[in-house]
């Protein structure tokens, strides 16, 4: 493969993981699957400053996560691609085993 092309679709995977590194912005993502939201309702059902709403909703929208559409005078968001929700759904999945694991190893170790 060109060094530049990989380089450039490494890039976008970390800019785009990147936008799942906030536990604020998994909620939103979580909140936007069950029904579009605007930014105030956001801000109520979750309990996040209407700043911080407005950053990680920017940094989502960016990445192409979530996808903004004007509504008279507010803007509604919604869940650009509900393979994000599965995806992460099989994160949490796989790191419930993993931690499932590790306390099965440490039960065997204190056993001993």
């Amino acid at each position: 493969m060109n060094p530049t092309l990989e380089q450039e679709i490494n890039q976008l995977h970390a800019e785009f993981c990147g936008g799942l590194a906030d536990p604020k912005r998994l909620l939103i993502l979580y909140t936007l699957a069950d029904a579009p939201h605007n930014v105030s309702e956001l801000t109520s059902s979750l309990s996040i400053s209407q700043p911080a709403v407005s950053r990680h909703l920017k940094i989502l929208r960016e990445r192409g996560m979530v996808i903004a559409t004007r509504q008279g005078p507010s803007v509604e968001y919604r869940l650009a691609d509900h393979r994000l929700i599965e995806a992460l759904d099989l994160l949490r999945a796989a790191m419930r085993d993993h931690l499932s694991h590790n306390a099965e190893l440490a039960g065997a170790l204190v056993e001993v």
